[in-house]
């Protein structure tokens, strides 16, 4: 019984963690993988550094997004576009609601 309580807040500690710092990281990776497979033509995006524009089309091949800005089309990796700028450029309504 004393080995038990002795682990006890080691136990304890590992649950905190997995609540409060693993599991909404894994939350957060599988919504923004979801994003990034569900970017169609059309989409308003904002890149990683901070690049504004409009999908043009999409390369499943070489795994890219081909963005159309003001100066030109660029192309790149679906992993350089931010879910959260992304979100907040699409719903601007949504964001002032809450």
């Amino acid at each position: 019984m004393e080995q038990l309580q002795s682990f006890l807040p080691l136990i304890l500690i590992f649950v905190v963690l997995y609540f409060f710092m693993i599991r909404p990281q894994m939350k957060k990776q599988k919504q923004e993988k979801n994003f990034i497979n569900d970017i169609k033509k059309g989409d308003r995006i904002v890149t990683k550094s901070g690049l504004h524009g409009k999908v043009a089309d999409t390369s499943e091949k070489l795994d890219a997004i081909i963005i159309e800005t003001g100066s030109g089309k660029m192309t790149f990796d679906k992993s350089a576009i931010s879910l959260e700028l992304t979100s907040k450029l699409n719903n601007p309504k949504e964001d002032k609601k809450k």
